[in-house]
């Protein structure tokens, strides 16, 4: 039987990891904005994750971080310059290391955190309202993935950011706030809704993480 759940959750895995890498080549992978790419890849990170344990999940979250990386180096925007070093900060002629640190960091995160707060939510709820654990789950690890990219992006290139967002310096922050809520709340919500829809049906397959 130990066998048998192995094979389970090492196919499980090798999905999820299809996945990542299919989206990233698709359209709704990563949807183009004007400034920044909104992204639904998490999702398959987060129900890894949850279901995988924290060990795999970390690695699917650093298979996002890889399409991150890809996706801000060859079909470069105006903040890809925050995701890819191979891409020049403005104002300068090369670009940051410090970009790999947003590139893979949250998104190994976001294949962490979720996993630690079903634990917790199962715990506090004494294993009840499973369908509710998961979905704040599911937004927990979309919020983890937005807040800290944006985060990270302010602290390491706030200066830049205001660059190509011609703003002053000391209006950057809001302009972060305002990417938080208008693109990390709805991809939140749909983190949500597809953690609680998912999960149930593959744990037929692959058994928990305990």
């Amino acid at each position: 039987m130990n066998r048998k759940n192995s094979v389970s959750r090492m196919v499980i895995t090798a999905l999820f990891c299809a996945i990542i890498l299919l989206l990233n080549f698709t359209p709704i992978g990563y949807i183009q904005l004007p400034l920044i790419k909104a992204t639904i890849i998490h999702v398959p990170v987060i129900i890894g994750a949850i279901l995988l344990g924290p060990k795999i999940g970390a690695g699917l979250g650093f298979v996002f971080g890889l399409t991150s990386f890809y996706n801000n180096t060859f079909a470069p925007t105006l903040l890809s310059f925050a995701f890819s070093p191979l891409i020049p900060v403005p104002g300068t002629a090369k670009g940051s290391w410090a970009a790999l640190l947003i590139a893979f960091v949250p998104r190994i995160l976001v294949g962490v955190v979720p996993y630690y707060f079903y634990r917790l939510m199962n715990w506090l709820l004494k294993g009840k309202f499973d369908l509710l654990s998961l979905s704040l789950s599911g937004l927990i690890g979309s919020m983890t993935n937005t807040v800290l990219v944006m985060n990270l992006i302010y602290f390491l290139f706030r200066d830049a950011y205001g660059n190509v967002k011609n703003i002053p310096v000391n209006a950057v922050y809001n302009a972060v706030l305002a990417v938080i809520v208008t693109n990390g709340v709805p991809e939140a919500i749909v983190a949500a809704v597809l953690t609680a829809a998912v999960c149930p049906a593959l744990k037929r397959f692959a058994p928990m993480k305990q």
